[in-house]
């Protein structure tokens, strides 16, 4: 596991990784069927002083909470899965085999989207599909595009989109280059 070793004034929350993802639904039931089957967590127990109707599941290093909650279209929650858009709220799971996935989303006729990511020469492959309760899931290779800190970025002189010189990384992707010019611009008007 790689973490990144924080270069700034402020000191972090003593976090030591993600516990759980808790999740609303309308059946328990139905929903521990779905991670089981498709995502293959394993029922664990839960606290017996809970006084609501949900289950505990486990795997891979994250536990999914879910809470049953019969009314959840009462509380403007997902009522229908909309189409399933890869840039809405997700939960995301690495996967080995992304060919593996589709086939046996398509075994269980369930309806699924990819994508495709290329940075730099490095390719992920993105599959993304709906839980029960319309929370959507995506399964990749997300470990082919390596972690890389923004100060890890090399840096070069270069216009900026507001036509002035600045230094600014050249090995990053879009996003490390917008916020990496902001900053840019940013100090540039603190010096003068």
């Amino acid at each position: 596991m790689m973490e990144i070793e924080e270069v700034n004034n402020y000191e972090s929350l003593p976090l030591l990784s993600l516990n759980h993802v808790s999740l609303l639904c309308r059946s328990v039931w139905d929903s521990m069927r779905f991670y089981e089957e498709v995502l293959g967590f394993i029922p664990i127990k839960r606290p017996s002083s809970f006084k609501f109707n949900g289950a505990w599941l486990y795997n891979y290093g994250i536990g999914i909470h879910l809470i049953e909650n019969p009314l959840i279209d009462d509380f403007d929650t997902i009522i229908e899965p909309g189409p399933i858009n890869p840039k809405d709220n997700h939960i995301s799971f690495q996967c080995r085999d992304v060919e593996i996935v589709k086939g046996r989303l398509e075994d269980m006729g369930m309806k699924y989207v990819t994508a495709v990511v290329e940075d730099e020469g490095n390719t992920v492959d993105q599959v993304f599909f709906h839980d029960p309760d319309g929370y959507m899931i995506e399964l990749c290779n997300c470990e082919n595009i390596p972690i890389l800190p923004l100060s890890a970025c090399l840096f070069k002189l270069r216009m900026s989109s507001f036509g002035r010189a600045v230094f600014g990384p050249a090995k990053c992707g879009f996003v490390e280059n917008a916020m990496m010019e902001s900053l840019s611009m940013d100090m540039l008007d603190i010096s003068f």
